[in-house]
C-alpha cells in the first residue's frame, strides 16, 4: 500500500505525538525536539499502553505507564521494562503534509 496522509505538519507541535490508525495499525506520529517527524508503533511492547500519550524528549518517546523509552529512529527500547522494539514506519513530508506508509517498516 502507498503512503497515506495523516495530518498537516503544522498540526504537530515540537516534542509532541499523535495517534493515528492506518490499516488497523496504531501508529504514533511524533515531532522530535529537532523538528524531525517520525512514525513508530503506538503500542508499548511491555504492556498494551498507547505510546502517543507518553512524553517526547529529544529523540525518544517514553511510555507514560512504566517509563520505557523508545528511540524514534530505530524503535529500540533504551531501558526496561520494555526489551522488544516497536516498528518504525517510513515518513514523508510533502507540501506541508505528513504521509506514513503502514506497510513500509524500517529495520535498522
Amino acid at each position: 500500500m502507498a503512503a497515506q496522509r495523516v495530518c498537516a505538519e503544522a498540526e504537530l507541535a515540537v516534542s509532541t505525538a499523535m495517534k493515528v490508525v492506518l490499516d488497523g495499525k496504531p501508529i504514533a506520529v511524533v515531532k522530535d525536539s529537532a523538528g524531525q517527524v517520525h512514525a513508530i508503533g503506538d503500542t508499548c511492547t511491555h504492556g498494551d499502553i498507547s505510546l502517543s500519550e507518553g512524553f517526547v524528549e529529544d529523540s525518544t518517546l517514553e511510555c507514560w505507564a512504566h517509563g520505557s523509552k523508545f528511540e524514534l529512529a530505530t524503535g529500540k527500547p533504551l531501558n526496561f521494562p520494555a526489551y522488544e522494539p516497536v516498528p518504525v514506519y517510513t515518513v514523508t513530508v510533502d507540501g506541508g503534509d505528513v504521509f506514513v506508509d503502514p506497510d513500509a517498516v524500517i529495520t535498522p
